[in-house]
């Protein structure tokens, strides 16, 4: 999956950019994230990549004059943000073409890279059913290879049910909590991020669908088949019934989109078909994910 998709010039165009969690932190190790903490800000603690944005006021001309680059000085004030990536591993997320797992893993490993390359934790989940498969937090962009790993090893089976899973999850620091799905799930989608927002969390959700779930080219007499369940419907697929599934399709996407707005989550829908650089640099800047 790495050398597929994350190539040396993609990877590039990433050191520009950072996951932008708005809370300040209270705990963790070094980073670049402010924290609530008082009276040790002098206190130096780390060196990081000088990157666009960064104050220059904190450039280390020493560490220039020796590599050739610019890194700026980071302080104990500053702390890492432990970054939780959920992605749905259910049954429902193989369909498509190109098939939905596909891009939330390869969403999941861009966010990983932002992450680690921020100085920040990163933790992923793989959720199905009513539990969660965690891997162990790392920091540090040499941990990328592992993170990588973890989601190789994903399997996509059965079903999810959000709210159960993400419950489950024991969080205790500040931070951003994503998750990756297509939230044909059996419910808790609401719970779950009132969960995560009682935890302080910064909440993002990624609606992943395919091309045919959101314009289905449908005609005739045809078999539909639950992926989950392996439940089989036929239907006459005529006009009206597909304008009736495109507004369901909206109604249900919409009152994701507002309970989200409501509560002060993040959220945005994209397509399997979409391009990793387009959702990046397109969709999360316009979402404030960011920086």
């Amino acid at each position: 999956m790495s050398e597929r998709i994350f190539d040396t010039e993609f990877l590039k165009k990433l050191d520009t950019i950072a996951i932008n969690v708005r809370m300040l932190m209270s705990e963790g190790g070094g980073g670049s994230r402010k924290s609530r903490s008082k009276g040790s800000s002098v206190e130096f603690s780390d060196f990081r990549e000088y990157t666009a944005g960064d104050d220059f006021r904190r450039i280390d001309w020493n560490a220039y004059g020796r590599f050739d680059k610019l890194f700026v000085k980071l302080f104990m004030e500053e702390q890492e943000a432990l970054i939780n990536i959920f992605v749905d591993s259910s049954k429902s997320m193989t369909y498509g073409s190109p098939k939905k797992s596909e891009l939330a893993l390869k969403l999941a490993g861009v966010l990983s890279f932002l992450a680690l390359n921020n100085l920040d934790r990163v933790c992923l989940n793989s959720i199905s059913s009513d539990s969660v498969k965690q891997s162990t937090a790392v920091t540090g962009r040499s941990m990328f290879d592992r993170c990588i790993s973890f989601l190789e090893g994903i399997s996509f089976s059965g079903g999810t049910d959000i709210g159960s899973c993400i419950k489950k999850k024991d969080i205790r620091a500040r931070g951003m909590s994503i998750i990756i799905s297509d939230f044909f799930t059996d419910g808790g989608i609401e719970e779950a991020v009132k969960y995560l927002l009682y935890k302080k969390q910064d909440v993002f959700l990624i609606q992943v669908l395919s091309p045919e779930e959101l314009s289905p080219e449908l005609e005739g007499q045809v078999r539909l088949l639950d992926s989950e369940t392996g439940m089989a419907m036929d239907v006459a697929a005529t006009p009206a019934l597909l304008k009736q599934y495109q507004n369901k399709l909206s109604d249900f996407t919409n009152q994701i989109r507002e309970f989200c707005s409501r509560v002060g989550a993040s959220y945005i829908q994209v397509s399997s078909a979409d391009s990793i650089e387009k959702i990046v640099f397109e969709q999360f800047t316009g979402a404030g994910v960011i920086r």
